[in-house]
């Protein structure tokens, strides 16, 4: 990957666009240069507050997945994120209105929370800035000007109209509190229907994939990032559990062959009326609850197994994406290496085609003409004894 430079940095985070590549890109590049943690997110916070509001969103997409995929090489950037996310969630809350934004960004804190990436009052007070501090803002600038056009009036109408603007300013802030307070309600409404689709619980690693990625408008023209759903797994716990599924319920073909050869008295209750004593009654009751332990027993395999693919489909999904991310990285290096050895196969021509034009001194005549050669020395050493 190309060295760290603030410079580059910046005009990195200038060509950043909605698209899942141009995200996941950036934010691998981020991550290989983790040790430049500190500028990287002091950059991304100030050219966050210069961007326009349909960008806000891109950055903090990218922000998301550098969290959330740092993870495993260090918590670095989990911390110094939380330092300036204060700030930027009460910077948003100030500038943006819009609820697409606001309500996409709940998606995020929803996802942190489930996933503990951040601590629950962190992730409150986060929502609390960028819900909250917008209205109140409003709010105070409207009884700022109210205040003002109530001073310029006589005595009897400032009473009258003080009153008015208190009640106007009270029904004000009242229905902003409301709107804000819908609007969150309607965040966690839609989580929580998102959530309660998959009624399977997750453990361990797979906690991390037990949130659904949320569906997300196309913004100009491109369609937005997805969140990460988890950190990939590794190859190892990867074999594990497709070595798992070969054993699984569902190619138990003995369990199978002995359902198959369930008698059909036990499964039809016309059979009941043609017993004739109480001993065929009890051997068929026996066949009944010997049947019935078996298929739930089986039924509960199943539905394990079920489950452990669910779980594998996410563990693949994770894995695949993280192989083509690497595949990118691989074929943006054997890019760099290929116009490298052409500059290099460049170079020895040029000296190859250099040498070829230089004279032959073998060729060149004989300039000593017929002086005498020069002494050896040996003959110096006999001179001077």
């Amino acid at each position: 990957m190309s060295a760290f430079t603030e410079s580059a940095l910046i005009k990195k985070l200038s060509e950043l666009n909605p698209s899942q590549q141009s995200i996941q890109t950036l934010s691998l590049w981020l991550i290989h240069h983790r040790k430049h943690h500190t500028v990287i997110v002091q950059t991304w916070q100030r050219e966050l507050q210069n961007v326009p509001e349909p960008k806000k969103l891109t950055f903090m997409y990218l922000a998301n997945d550098v969290i959330q995929n740092s993870k495993k090489k260090g918590p670095e950037y989990g911390k110094e994120f939380s330092n300036v996310l204060p700030k930027v969630f009460t910077h948003i809350g100030e500038t943006c209105s819009s609820e697409k934004l606001l309500g996409s960004l709940g998606r995020i804190l929803n996802i942190w929370q489930e996933r503990g990436v951040y601590d629950p009052k962190a992730i409150a007070d986060y929502r609390s800035r960028m819900n909250r501090e917008g209205a109140a803002a409003t709010a105070a600038a409207s009884n700022g000007s109210k205040g003002g056009s109530e001073s310029a009036s006589g005595h009897k109408h400032n009473h009258t109209s003080s009153s008015s603007s208190g009640n106007s300013n009270s029904s004000s802030s009242h229905n902003n509190n409301n709107k804000s307070e819908k609007s969150e309600k309607r965040e966690k409404r839609k989580h929580e229907e998102r959530h309660m689709k998959s009624k399977r619980p997750r453990a361990s690693h797979h906690q991390n994939i037990s949130v659904e990625s949320p569906v997300v408008e196309p913004e100009n023209g491109h369609t937005p990032p997805y969140l990460p759903l988890g950190e990939p797994p590794e190859p190892e716990e990867l074999i594990k559990a497709l070595t798992s599924i070969e054993n699984s319920a569902s190619s138990d073909a003995l369990v199978r062959e002995r359902i198959a050869k369930l008698p059909p008295e036990i499964s039809e209750i016309s059979c009941i009326s043609k017993l004739e004593d109480k001993d065929k009654a009890k051997v068929l009751a026996k066949q009944v609850n010997e049947a019935v332990e078996l298929l739930n027993d089986y039924n509960a395999r199943l539905a394990a197994e079920m489950e452990e693919r669910t779980k594998l489909a996410a563990m693949l999904r994770d894995f695949q994406a993280e192989q083509k991310e690497l595949l990118a990285q691989a074929e943006q290096r054997l890019d760099e290496h290929k116009k490298k050895l052409a500059k290099m196969l460049g170079l020895q021509k040029e000296i190859h085609d250099h040498l070829s034009n230089l004279p032959d001194l073998t060729q060149l005549p004989d300039v000593t003409g017929g002086l005498a050669p020069l002494p050896s020395a040996g003959d110096l050493f006999n001179t001077l004894h």
